[in-house]
């Protein structure tokens, strides 16, 4: 597994209590999930596998790739991304392993929110991240309820979850339908993969600054993603 962790200009994991607080706040507003630290999941980057590397590449799509997991915030950028895991892996196993998940358990490193009353409840819950059934339930990370037998309050929830939780699968495809690196399988080494998909997250963050470019960026000939949420 190759970990990156960009502390630069145009992609950062939050480092204060005040940063997460804002993160939570831009969910809240344009999303409607509070509490909210960010949207988690993994995208497949296509390789031509290295020669002798067997089935360690070969994924359950049925092609050969390396992992990109990545935390999104509110407006489709790149929080967090770990990147280069064999593509056999599944995406929880995948979390499970990375510096991310570690923090979490700890919680020391990360400086989140204290735990706090939801709007307009006195119910009181801790900032989490939301994933999909891929993912284990922990203390902050929080997926949707089981499709079977749900109430009506649960099926709220699930929605409103799944409403935060695709903005990083719209970040995953705005990424790849302006990068077209992504169209085929990528002809380098994985080590050289790794770098080119770290360099395209900054660019991706970095065509985000502002709402003009991110117009741009989001709607230029790409009619699928121009109903997306506007940047703020």
């Amino acid at each position: 597994m190759y970990n990156f962790q960009l502390f630069v200009c145009f992609k950062q994991v939050p480092r204060s209590e005040l940063q997460w607080t804002k993160v939570a706040d831009d969910f809240w507003q344009l999303w409607n999930f509070p509490n909210c630290l960010g949207a988690l999941d993994g995208k497949h980057i296509k390789i031509i596998p290295p020669p002798n590397s067997g089935s360690l590449y070969f994924n359950y799509k049925q092609y050969f790739s390396i992992i990109l997991m990545a935390v999104v915030d509110a407006q489709y950028r790149f929080m967090y991304t770990d990147i280069g895991c064999y593509g056999r892996f599944a995406d929880g196993g995948v979390f499970n392993s990375s510096s991310l998940s570690k923090a979490l358990e700890t919680g020391d490193t990360l400086h989140l929110p204290a735990d706090c009353k939801l709007p307009g409840s006195e119910i009181v819950c801790p900032h989490v991240i939301v994933a999909d059934d891929a993912f284990a339930m922990k203390r902050h990370l929080v997926k949707p309820y089981s499709a079977r037998n749900l109430t009506q309050r649960q099926r709220i929830f699930n929605y409103r979850l799944s409403r935060a939780r695709r903005v990083v699968e719209n970040a995953f495809g705005i990424m790849s339908s302006r990068f077209r690196v992504f169209g085929k399988a990528i002809p380098l080494a994985p080590e050289k993969v790794r770098t080119l998909v770290m360099a395209v997250c900054c660019m991706h963050n970095f065509l985000f600054r502002n709402k003009n470019s991110a117009d741009q960026y989001i709607c230029d000939n790409t009619e699928q993603t121009c109903d997306l949420q506007p940047v703020a």
